[in-house]
């Protein structure tokens, strides 16, 4: 069931929004050569801790994880792209980390993730990132009334596979509201004009994910969480938190 949020309730996880964009924010200036994973963790909680907001992650369990979340980011570098637990691993010059957050103020629920370059970048990398943020810019604005779920889809794929990077379809974007996954699930390719119509109230994590290499199949960790390439590619990571209005799309993750 896809529901439909009244305009007050979107800007109440617009409050949520704002957390968690401030957050990756936080995040990313503290980020650099040295840093545990772990610090920056607490550096994410501390944002959370300050707004009163609750963290959509720990102790999150889906039926695909071993354990429960241990943190309150995911934080993924290189080769990792999604769901990368918080650990003692320190960054190093030239690294590729991926960062996502969730949390919930009075009980609303915003996500997003960034992906930036730790120090000195290299070329290949921030052209990854480069074409993750165009391919997430493309499906928001494939996001307007009268859509379908397939235009989104079909917007952030027709940007991967001009580029040709790796494209893996099993985890991708979602609704959102008073729980962090909603339906309904949105792949980061298809076909247009499939699906759910798009309403204004509908409220979607739009989160595109990339490899640079043409690979698309991935292994996890020991950890039962980390994902990433099973080729080694490094790999890149954008969401944002949209809301349909008769305006247009309208991000809410935003500091």
């Amino acid at each position: 069931m896809v529901e439909l949020k009244m305009p007050a309730e979107i800007e109440q996880m617009r409050e949520a929004g704002r957390v968690v964009g401030t957050a990756l924010a936080a995040v990313k200036k503290q980020a650099a050569a040295g840093v545990s994973l772990r610090e920056l963790d607490e550096v994410a909680r501390d944002v959370l801790r300050s707004a009163g907001a609750v963290s959509l992650f720990e102790g999150y369990q889906p039926g695909f994880a071993t354990s429960p979340f241990s943190g309150v980011i995911c934080t993924s570098v290189n080769d990792a792209v999604l769901h990368g637990l918080p650990s003692d691993l320190r960054l190093e010059d030239g690294d590729l980390l991926n960062v996502d957050c969730g949390a919930s103020v009075d009980g609303w629920c915003a996500d997003a993730a960034t992906s930036f370059c730790v120090g000195t970048p290299r070329a290949e990398d921030l052209e990854l990132i480069a074409t993750t943020e165009e391919a997430l810019a493309a499906g928001i604005a494939a996001a307007v009334e009268g859509n379908r779920i397939g235009d989104i889809s079909a917007a952030i794929g027709r940007i991967g596979k001009r580029d040709n990077v790796g494209t893996n379809l099993d985890f991708g974007g979602h609704g959102v509201g008073r729980r962090m996954h909603e339906d309904p699930h949105i792949a980061n390719g298809g076909r247009p004009g499939r699906g759910l119509k798009l309403r204004a109230g509908h409220v979607f994590a739009i989160e595109p994910w990339f490899w640079s290499g043409p690979g698309s199949t991935y292994v996890i960790d020991q950890d039962g969480w980390t994902l990433r390439s099973a080729d080694t590619t490094r790999g890149a990571h954008a969401e944002h938190t949209v809301a349909i209005t008769p305006e247009g799309p309208q991000i809410l993750t935003l500091p």
